[in-house]
């Protein structure tokens, strides 16, 4: 009798207008999208190998290691295309410099504004967004519309209990719904192989991942669409309020708990941070300054009293160790700009990581929030991506530096110029102009982070269970309502 029933729903399902309307919706959005999104991958990928370029001529270029200046960039995520998350909100390229600290900039919004506008449609949006409603469509009228027609009655009019009644009505919207969400997803999948997307091993498991989530995400809306359709008595009644539920679910209580979050847990802006930064660097400049104007008073003292060749003479014999002790003095005021800056992105990360995970908390309360959280998750597109490679360049800087104050150690370089001294000539500062190119084959290459498929998955495993839980409250509600339903 199950299988009846099955068959019946899923042919009111597949012979209705309805679902021509939303499966040719779909088809265009989730093949449209995912051609847009391989379209634009690869133009990040050409983007990505300019730059690389273009950096490694700026550095093969320089005269000598004081004026080497570096930049590296973020590397296209293949699963971009499918979750685009933070992409094109967190910036491409960092400089690398002793000077300054790391901090992504030119997003691609940035630099497309039009698309910063309305936004990139991918297909996490889809299911978030256009399928959960598609699922309510096919799912709000499911009893009380039965109940309106008359037909629940006949249908009861046989030996059929009401538990194998309320599943067959899931299992026919759920076979309706989910077989060609599935099979438009597979589509997608062979439209970006074919079209020249590198997938690797770890890819696929996310996808899989992703496509699980997609699976148990539009569930919950079926389950919570047969939910209030057993508790209300009309149609119109439950479709509005679904509706509701969803306007709350997916586009209001999200931005809301990122709005609870900003006032329950401060977190100073970047333009605080970046004044901070700046105030601190000009006092230690302008102290490094004026140690400098002292103690060279105090070495043009120790020469008064001495006539012109005794003064050039103690000049020969005092320089190199004045300008090692000035070079000291310079390097150790970098490295208080360099810790200073460190301390105060460190203090702001810990506590924008609170800010966080208060704003995660509250907003899971939606199993939108849940599956977005989770697919970005999976994807390496989330909230985290930023401070991974910011990070990561730190780390790079850190031993670029090093290696480029070797180089001007070994060479006699201080600062972007190289200091000759001769007993006859005296001292000669070369600033390199003339200095032959570079060996920069010893120099550290940059690599981008990698976040493993296992860290990513352990990372949605909550979201996941959430998911879960939510699909059990609603088709357990359901189950109830349904066994006390009035049927007349």
């Amino acid at each position: 009798m199950i299988k009846l029933l099955i068959e019946k729903e899923l042919k009111n399902i597949l012979l209705s207008p309805k679902f021509a309307a939303t499966f040719l919706v779909c088809s265009i959005l989730i093949l449209t999208s995912v051609y847009i999104g391989v379209q634009e991958y690869h133009t990040a990928v050409a983007q990505y190998e300019a730059n690389q370029q273009i950096a490694t001529q700026d550095i093969a270029q320089a005269t000598n290691w004081g004026s080497v200046r570096n930049q590296v960039h973020r590397k296209p995520n293949p699963m971009q295309v499918f979750v685009s998350g933070l992409h094109f909100d967190v910036g491409r390229v960092s400089r690398i410099s002793g000077f300054q600290d790391v901090k992504l900039t030119r997003s691609p919004y940035s630099d497309e504004t039009l698309f910063a506008l309305f936004r990139f449609i991918d297909l996490t949006f889809i299911v978030q967004v256009v399928l959960s409603l598609f699922a309510i469509l096919f799912t709000y009228d499911a009893i009380n519309g039965e109940r309106e027609n008359g037909t629940l009655k006949l249908a009861f009019a046989n030996s059929v209990s009401r538990a194998s009644y309320l599943i067959s009505k899931f299992a026919g919207v759920w076979i309706g719904l989910i077989i060609p969400l599935l099979i438009l997803i597979l589509i997608a999948l062979l439209i970006t192989t074919l079209m020249g997307v590198p997938i690797s091993g770890g890819d696929w498991v996310s996808i899989s991942s992703f496509i699980g989530l997609s699976v148990l995400y539009v569930t919950f809306f079926i389950g919570i669409g047969l939910l209030v359709s057993t508790i209300t008595r009309k149609s119109s009644l439950s479709f509005l309020l679904l509706l509701v539920i969803w306007i709350g679910g997916v586009l209001i209580l999200p931005r809301m708990s990122v709005m609870a979050s900003g006032q329950l847990v401060e977190v100073e802006s970047i333009a605080q941070i970046e004044a901070k930064q700046e105030a601190y660097q000009k006092a230690r400049w302008d102290e490094y300054s004026s140690t400098i104007s002292e103690t060279w008073r105090k070495r043009s003292q120790e020469m008064e009293g001495m006539d012109d060749a005794e003064r050039q003479a103690y000049r020969d014999e005092k320089e190199w160790d004045w300008l090692e002790e000035d070079d000291a003095a310079r390097k150790q005021v970098q490295q208080d700009i360099t810790e200073n800056n460190r301390r105060l992105i460190e203090e702001t990360s810990n506590q924008k990581k609170l800010q966080e995970r208060v704003a995660f908390s509250l907003a899971r309360i939606s199993p939108a929030s849940s599956f977005r959280l989770a697919a970005m998750n999976i994807a390496g597109t989330d909230i985290d991506m930023k401070s991974r490679y910011e990070d990561s360049m730190r780390e790079y800087r850190d031993k670029f530096t090093d290696f480029t104050q070797k180089k001007q150690s070994e060479s006699g370089s201080r600062g972007g110029f190289s200091i000759n001294v001769d007993s006859e000539s005296g001292v000669k500062i070369d600033f390199g102009r003339d200095d032959q190119t570079l060996d920069t084959s010893e120099m550290p290459q940059y690599s981008a982070p990698v976040l493993s498929t296992s860290n990513a998955l352990s990372k949605s495993i909550l979201d996941f269970g959430l998911l879960g839980i939510f699909i059990i409250l609603t088709f357990g509600g359901a189950f109830i309502s349904f066994l006390r339903y009035d049927m007349r």
